[in-house]
């Protein structure tokens, strides 16, 4: 088993949680099958693809093309760092990429402390 968490930006905000929250039950389920997926380590070449930066896509094949966004802590941990659709994707890819290394970041300092 894969444990998935949500990335907490530094006011303590969760982007996924924000983006999850905003979606419609159909599309908000189809997301939980995918994150489901992930926690069962279902990690399948046709769904995912890493965008650069550590981060990686998962992409869910229903109505704009809706992605989930996320970094590997390991081989047991998946930290998600946001979520969109295919309209707004490179955008998307960008603050996924910056929060990622935001986490990393913020790890590193939690370490030498």
């Amino acid at each position: 088993m894969v444990e998935v968490k949500e990335y907490l930006d530094r006011s303590g905000g969760s982007p996924f949680g924000e983006w999850f929250d905003s979606l419609d039950g159909t599309a908000a389920a189809k997301v939980r099958t995918a994150t489901t997926r992930m926690e069962q380590g279902n990690f399948s070449p046709k769904n995912v693809k890493g965008v650069g930066g550590g981060v990686f896509e998962y992409r869910i094949d229903f109505g704009p093309g809706y992605r989930i966004y996320f970094g590997k802590d390991g081989e047991q941990v998946v930290i998600l760092l946001g979520g969109g659709t295919k309209q707004h994707q490179q955008n998307d890819i960008e603050c996924a990429q910056s929060a990622w290394k935001d986490y990393k970041q913020r790890k590193q300092k939690e370490k030498e402390q």
